[in-house]
């Protein structure tokens, strides 16, 4: 099975591209979000991918389904384990970045889900019924900066740590917790320690 590829990319449609690794051509198909990350990249360019292999009795014909960030493909697992939607549904579907995407699942706003290609409102209620309160790490971790090296932060460690503070030391309710720092990260993207995420907390008046 197909997991992951490099290779140059060779031709570009709306909604698939054509990616040539070891003089093999692979159609890849690519959510929204993936092909708004390639917009630019021109034909010989490098690109690496994260794959979705997806082949069944009804779908004998394999679809490779590609991510440029490991934590999209992770997102659009759960995504597809949601009742109606199938993977090629989930593609089309995926026209947000996911914490946008998890942050309406978590809000439980149906109205921003029904925005979403192909997703109407009672899909919209099966995925709030389905996934709300297991995606708090998509809601953050598109957040935290990407750092490499002994120095990494993985995502989700310090707003994790943040929600332990919170619950144990402050007498927080840990739904309300996640909410409070769902609202920071909404309002400052640029967070990416312990001490900004608690700043920003504080920042907007809510007691802690």
């Amino acid at each position: 099975m197909i997991a992951y590829i490099e290779g140059k990319l060779f031709k570009k449609e709306e909604e698939r591209i054509l990616l040539l690794a070891n003089q093999v051509g692979y159609e890849i198909l690519t959510p929204a979000i993936v092909m708004e990350s390639i917009k630019s990249k021109s034909v010989g360019d490098q690109i690496s991918l994260y794959i979705y292999y997806h082949q069944t009795d009804r779908q004998p014909k394999p679809v490779l389904i590609g991510f440029t960030k490991e934590l999209e493909k992770e997102f659009f697992l759960k995504f597809i384990t949601v009742a109606d939607i199938g993977p090629l549904k989930a593609v089309k579907a995926m026209n947000l970045p996911i914490n946008e995407i998890a942050e309406a699942i978590e809000s439980k706003d149906a109205a921003k889900l029904k925005g979403l290609k192909g997703i109407g409102a009672r899909t919209a209620q099966k995925i709030i019924a389905s996934l709300c309160g297991k995606l708090d790490k998509y809601v953050m971790g598109e957040n935290i900066n990407e750092a490499k090296g002994s120095s990494a932060i993985s995502i989700g460690d310090f707003s994790q740590q943040v929600l332990d503070v919170l619950v144990e030391k402050f007498g927080h309710k840990a739904s309300e917790a996640k909410q409070m720092i769902r609202e920071a990260f909404a309002r400052n993207k640029a967070v990416s320690t312990p001490e900004e995420l608690f700043d920003e907390i504080f920042k907007s008046g809510r007691s802690v």
